[in-house]
């Protein structure tokens, strides 16, 4: 089975500052070596991201629709190869992964509905002579970390929204199932995804290079799936420039 194991910055595959070693959990195999990203991948990402949240942020939401639709059927006609690789690096039996794989398409197939509506608001004002119109608007660039226990729900799951919001993204998987996440970008690049939309990367130190990409001020928000503990600590580093956080520990 072949495996992308490189980063995937501003819609190409490149390589990072060094490698770690997946896993199969059930006999302790390596699968794969992966590539781990340095501070000067994480700035690429970030300004990847940044640079394309420009063009992105404006894209008519039916073409956002269509992306995450495309998504969504490619994920759908390849679940069982998707779900050899969750099982591989996730350790979960076949049937329990390819029951995660058709979850998480459902992400995809939610959010390229959601895309189209555009909710808002619009009252008068309590002096009566002028008119409210509240509108919702993209963010700019996401953080996205997933947990290692449903790698491929909880990656679609975060980057459904963040596409059909107008958002740029940088996803960053647990270390111990990256390959998972690694298809999902493959497949939304396939999709049609745009380069810089969606980035990803694997810090070679997870924690500093964390605080390292959220110390940068061109990014906006945090969304982080794992431990109390870790959340903590996130929201400490995400204090220095307000970065609006969302989580679930």
């Amino acid at each position: 089975m072949q495996l992308k194991t490189d980063l995937y910055i501003d819609g190409a595959w490149v390589k990072g500052d060094g490698t770690l070693p997946v896993t199969d959990p059930s006999t302790g195999n390596v699968i794969a070596e992966v590539q781990t990203a340095g501070d000067a991948q994480c700035d690429a990402a970030v300004a990847a991201a940044h640079k394309a949240f420009t063009s992105w942020s404006k894209t008519a939401p039916r073409v956002r629709s269509e992306i995450l639709r495309k998504a969504y059927e490619l994920m759908i006609s390849e679940a069982d190869h998707l779900a050899k690789i969750v099982s591989m690096e996730n350790g979960k039996v076949f049937s329990d992964a390819k029951g995660e794989i058709t979850y998480a398409a459902e992400f995809f197939r939610w959010f390229a509905e959601e895309a189209v509506r555009t909710p808002g608001d619009y009252r008068h004002a309590p002096s009566g002579d002028k008119r409210i119109l509240v509108t919702h608007q993209p963010i700019g660039v996401s953080l996205l970390i997933t947990p290692w226990n449903f790698p491929a729900a909880m990656a679609t799951r975060k980057i459904g929204p963040a596409i059909a919001a107008g958002c740029t993204m940088i996803l960053k998987p647990a270390s111990e199932t990256p390959l998972t996440a690694l298809y999902i970008v493959e497949i939304m690049e396939r999709a049609g995804l745009p380069k810089g939309v969606l980035n990803y990367v694997l810090p070679e130190k997870s924690g500093s290079g964390i605080a390292h990409i959220l110390k940068d001020p061109r990014v906006k928000n945090l969304s982080f799936t794992g431990s109390t503990e870790v959340g903590r600590i996130l929201l400490q580093a995400a204090t220095e420039n307000i970065v609006r956080t969302s989580m679930e520990l």
